[in-house]
């Protein structure tokens, strides 16, 4: 090979290496400069989550109290006393009962109020607005205001209904109450999700069913709901995460109590009582420690589903 075709190889090679170089000096420039946008979340994040977890972890391994003595470790003794807890068990349940109503309800009313919303001309903003306007309400306003709609002697409920239904008093109503109560007050967030799925599926799909002969029913079935499928996993996933976690509605309109025969005590509530009421922070945490991981169990499943899903469509 001659001089000047050795040359002619050698400097594209150092051309790209220099740009190599060029580039990855950029690139971790931007980290850097990056990194100080990120600071202040990662701070927070590790202050107000990463450290009260550790925290609660490692206090799940003691005998610690709210007083602030000196707590022992004693291993897995708490762990063991949570699994044979008849009362924890209970309140688990009391919190997936209530999810399996809250789900499937506020899915499909979310969706129904939406395809109304999406679909009817006069006064739209005014139908919007009164569908999302309970869920700016804080929580505690929405139970005391249907704390008073069910209450069995003055509420509403039982007037306009001519019922004589105890629905605060009796174990077999108490939960649906607070059903009732949830759905009106959040389904505001998930019919917010839908609507604006609706406004995003392309217009001329329905023309082009419309040519077709499709009914408004089939363009339904064969065009909204797949395209809100993915909307759908979503909204379900948040809900199931949100109910498996109530306690705000439960607690107040109860006036703080478990309700009747402790029909209306969530988990929630019962590692509350645990950690405040009766003192045992390291049973408390234990508790939280289980139910952080049933959670999280339940937002893995629901990525492997989606993933699988995802890829069999392909």
């Amino acid at each position: 090979m001659t001089a000047t075709g050795a040359e002619t190889i050698v400097r594209p090679t150092r051309a790209r290496t220099a740009a190599a170089d060029s580039a990855g000096v950029r690139r971790g420039q931007g980290f850097q400069h990056g990194g100080w946008f990120v600071a202040p979340f990662l701070a927070l994040f590790a202050l107000f989550v990463v450290w009260p977890l550790l925290r609660g972890l490692y206090l799940s391994f003691t005998d610690a109290n709210i007083s602030g003595d000196s707590a022992s470790f004693i291993g897995l003794d708490n762990y063991r006393e949570a699994l044979q807890d008849p009362l924890m068990w209970d309140a688990l349940g009391h919190s997936a009962y209530f999810t399996l109503l809250v789900v499937p309800c506020i899915t499909v009313l979310a969706f129904l109020l939406a395809m109304l919303a999406h679909h009817i001309e006069r006064g739209k903003w005014l139908w919007r607005l009164c569908f999302f306007l309970p869920f700016l309400l804080p929580s505690t306003v929405a139970a005391n205001l249907w704390q008073w709609l069910f209450n069995p002697g003055t509420g509403m409920i039982n007037h306009v209904f001519g019922l004589d239904t105890p629905w605060l008093t009796d174990k077999s109503y108490a939960m649906l109450a607070v059903v009732i109560t949830t759905l009106w007050w959040t389904v505001g967030f998930s019919f917010l999700l839908y609507l604006a799925a609706l406004q995003g599926i392309p217009a001329h799909l329905y023309e082009a069913a419309k040519l077709d002969g499709a009914n408004a029913w089939h363009r339904t079935a064969h065009i909204t709901l797949p395209m809100l499928r993915n909307i759908t996993g979503l909204v379900v996933a948040l809900q199931i995460l949100a109910s498996l976690q109530v306690f705000d509605q439960a607690v107040v309109m109860q006036d703080f109590g478990p309700g009747p025969e402790n029909s209306t005590r969530t988990f929630v509530q019962y590692t509350l009582e645990q950690g405040f009421t009766s003192y045992r922070v390291g049973y408390a945490s234990a508790i939280s420690i289980i139910f952080f991981v049933l959670i999280a169990a339940v937002a893995l499943a629901r990525m492997w589903l989606l993933r699988n899903r995802e890829e069999g469509g392909r």
